[in-house]
């Protein structure tokens, strides 16, 4: 009896998967999704298997740079086997414009590094960012932000806080518009001689009145003229947030000719580069064909946090 009892319930349990709909499902997803069985003797796959290592990229690690502080990681790519191969199988041969890809991240992340000012994104990755310090301006703003819009281009906005206390409008349109916002400090100090209390007061008032004005949470602090010390780094930290400054500086407040502005530019600007401005008339006539020219170059030109990030830009 006993027997008899294990046997009716081994029954039961097949009855039950056979007619459970989740066991279904995936049952169905699974004969969807499957490769034929003789794929690993199919020519066509061997080819992908043997050609796969010809395309790999090793992915890349986040890094202290010496000269250009912290660096973030940047993933690689490995083929996709048997994607690759659903792509080809129907004409039954290699076509290297039907491979596909997948990213592979870093082991080390920009995160797990110590902290430590960024002045570029990854030499690899080509892409660049205008961080645009706001504290005056106010008349040129809208020509740059319609210029932007025009080019479809989107700038990392560093907000004094005072500013945005005054002009709360301004700092919506700026968020509306789609760009990014950061920390200029409150009052525009140099960060490197202040205490550690007035530093975190100069950080978390601006935080607070950047999310006031705009609902936005700035996870970036740009100390004003470039000025910090390692404690400014640690404290912005502390508070989730990383410092940041440039690699490419316009010089936009010393009225320079657009012509000397683009070249100043053009001639530093690479991979990972941020560059530098303000809301000034320099910057107003020479963003149209600044922007232009960058894309000339085969560079996409992206928020900061964009650049900042390990996802990899496949041409």
């Amino acid at each position: 009896m006993k027997k008899f009892g294990i046997m009716a319930f081994l029954v039961m349990a097949i009855l039950f998967a056979v007619n459970n709909p989740l066991v279904n499902t995936y049952l169905i997803s699974l004969k969807e999704t499957a490769l034929p069985a003789g794929k690993q003797t199919d020519p066509l796959y061997q080819t992908i298997v043997k050609s796969a290592s010809t395309y790999e990229i090793k992915a890349s690690d986040a890094k202290i740079d010496p000269v250009w502080k912290a660096i973030p990681g940047y993933n690689g790519l490995t083929v996709d086997l048997d994607a690759s191969y659903k792509k080809m199988k129907k004409t039954g041969i290699f076509d290297e414009s039907k491979l596909v890809f997948k990213q592979t991240a870093p082991n080390v992340h920009l995160n797990d590094l110590p902290s430590s000012p960024i002045y570029k994104g990854h030499p690899d990755k080509p892409m660049v960012t205008f961080i645009i310090n706001v504290a005056w301006g106010n008349e040129y703003l809208s020509d740059i932000l319609a210029t932007l819009k025009k080019n479809q281009v989107y700038a990392s906005f560093f907000l004094e806080g005072n500013w945005v206390k005054k002009n709360p409008e301004l700092a919506k349109m700026i968020v509306s518009a789609g760009h990014e916002v950061g920390n200029h400090s409150y009052s525009h100090p140099d960060m490197s001689r202040l205490t550690a209390g007035q530093a975190r007061e100069q950080i978390v008032k601006t935080n607070e009145v950047i999310e006031a004005a705009t609902g936005k949470k700035s996870i970036w602090f740009g100390p004003p003229s470039g000025s910090y010390r390692e404690e400014t780094v640690k404290i912005a930290a502390e508070l989730d947030m990383k410092t940041v400054l440039w690699t490419v500086d316009t010089v936009d407040w010393r009225k320079p000719t657009p012509d000397t502005l683009i070249n100043r530019v053009i001639s530093k600007i690479d991979n990972g580069s941020m560059v530098l401005m303000h809301p000034t008339e320099s910057t107003v006539k020479s963003l149209d064909r600044l922007i232009a020219l960058i894309k000339e170059k085969n560079l996409k030109i992206g928020i900061l946090t964009d650049l900042m990030s390990e996802d990899r830009i496949i041409k």
